[in-house]
């Protein structure tokens, strides 16, 4: 039986985390609501792609634990969880074919450009799925309050060079 709310989202609703993984590529996620992400790229295959408003599941799996998942239109589906207590990341990422054979075409505001990764996605190859299972060290925490457009507002490439110290 477990002795927490598993349905309080408070202690992850809000936090904008910068974190790195194992293999040196470096994210960034917004947990804008209860069920939506923001998230920046700031290195690795798809450095500089970034997207806002993912539709996401996340759940609580313990005191300072949750677990983010969510389907991108690119068909890549991705499964974080988060360990606040720890400062631990831990992310699988299921890349379609596509993503791995051309990269750069994933390399945008997706936002703008969701009917084009669809067709993409569509076209495929989708298999042989490329899964990237990796642990990531939180660098960065701060709580920015639910529903702010404000904080992953434009590419990695445009932020300052201090990013994210000048916060």
């Amino acid at each position: 039986m477990s002795t927490f709310d598993k349905h309080n989202l408070s202690g992850v609703v809000g936090k904008h985390l910068v974190y790195t993984y194992d293999n040196g590529w470096n994210y960034e996620l917004y947990i804008k609501n209860e069920n939506t992400v923001d998230y920046r790229i700031h290195s690795g295959m798809v450095g500089n792609r970034w997207v806002k408003n993912q539709q996401a599941f996340i759940v609580r799996i313990a005191d300072a634990v949750y677990k983010i998942s969510w389907t991108e239109p690119t068909g890549t589906d991705v499964s974080l969880v988060v360990n606040f207590t720890d400062r631990l990341f831990h992310g699988t990422i299921f890349f379609p074919r596509w993503v791995m054979n051309t990269p750069e075409k994933t390399v945008c505001f997706q936002n703008d450009h969701i009917p084009l990764m669809e067709s993409y996605r569509d076209a495929g190859p989708a298999y042989p799925t490329e899964v990237i299972d990796e642990f990531a060290t939180i660098t960065f925490v701060r709580d920015c309050g639910a529903n702010n457009e404000t904080v992953i507002d434009r590419p990695a490439s445009e932020l300052p060079h201090d990013f994210p110290a000048g916060l």
